[in-house]
């Protein structure tokens, strides 16, 4: 199924950092909004060890045709060697809602 309008998930390790990143997608016309979640506790396995950290879940919306040019924004801003970029396909919603989120990022 193909959405026309995604929610960008990624993840970082400040509040500071995360409405930093938040704001300046939303500045950049790449995200219509962005929340910022948490503190949240991530476990995770990394360097052949389990792991656990306190990270803060940065969420934008976006319209789908938008969400390389995000993902690339977010790799280049991100403190992390490997960021968590994940994009998830919204399939329904207020048509008003929907409509805003796209003239947002034009």
């Amino acid at each position: 199924m193909s959405a026309d309008h995604v929610v960008v998930l990624t993840t970082v390790d400040s509040e500071a950092a995360s409405r930093t990143i938040a704001a300046s997608a939303v500045e950049a016309r790449l995200a219509a909004c962005a929340q910022v979640v948490g503190p949240i506790t991530s476990v995770f396995r990394w360097e052949d060890e389990v792991q656990t950290a306190t990270e803060w879940r940065i969420e934008c919306k976006t319209p789908a045709d938008r969400a390389g040019a995000l993902e690339e924004f977010l790799k280049v801003r991100h403190p992390y060697d490997l960021p968590e970029v994940v994009v998830l396909p919204i399939t329904g919603g207020s048509a008003r809602y929907l409509a805003w989120l796209v003239a947002e990022t034009r």
